[in-house]
């Protein structure tokens, strides 16, 4: 079954000049309200930054010690304690996801049904697996540091959370 997306609402386009831009846009996105109730579906090639974007987010949210890429787990689950702000984040990476079978092995239909901050790099590789986004964010590099980066937002939360 595959499960439609909603229409785009808005579309924000943005320049990353360098890595520290990357670091300022996720840190105005974890300020927002509704963050922690969020899904963001992370888009674009290998090496575009989609890590390095959610360590960025995550370490602003208040997670300490080392924030692993879940390539070969498929899940890294978090627990954020951000000022009054309490919930769970869980980091997903669909990379070398191939059969459906997994994704019921790996628990991740009860992941994505409880609430907390869902962060998905290769979400087309669980293509009608996954809920609806909140945000999706592509990445593209023009160069070494340089990103264009697109984000829509994608529901009424979406919109909320765009800084």
């Amino acid at each position: 079954m595959t499960l439609a997306h909603p229409p785009i609402l808005e579309t924000l386009t943005l320049a990353w000049p360098d890595e520290a831009a990357c670091a300022a846009f996720a840190g105005r996105l974890a300020a927002r309200d509704g963050i922690g109730a969020a899904l963001i579906e992370l888009r674009g090639p290998l090496g575009a930054g989609k890590t390095t974007f959610v360590r960025h987010l995550l370490r602003t949210l208040g997670v300490e010690g080392r924030i692993r890429s879940p390539t070969f787990t498929l899940l890294e689950p978090y627990q954020i304690v951000c000022g009054q702000r309490r919930f769970s984040a869980a980091h997903c990476d669909f990379y070398r996801f191939g059969d459906e079978r997994e994704w019921i092995d790996a628990g991740l239909r009860d992941v994505f049904a409880e609430p907390g901050l869902k962060l998905v790099e290769w979400p087309e590789k669980a293509a009608g697996l996954l809920p609806p986004p909140d945000l999706r964010i592509a990445i593209e590099p023009l160069d070494e540091s340089a990103r264009r980066v697109e984000v829509d937002a994608l529901t009424p939360l979406g919109v909320a959370l765009l800084p």
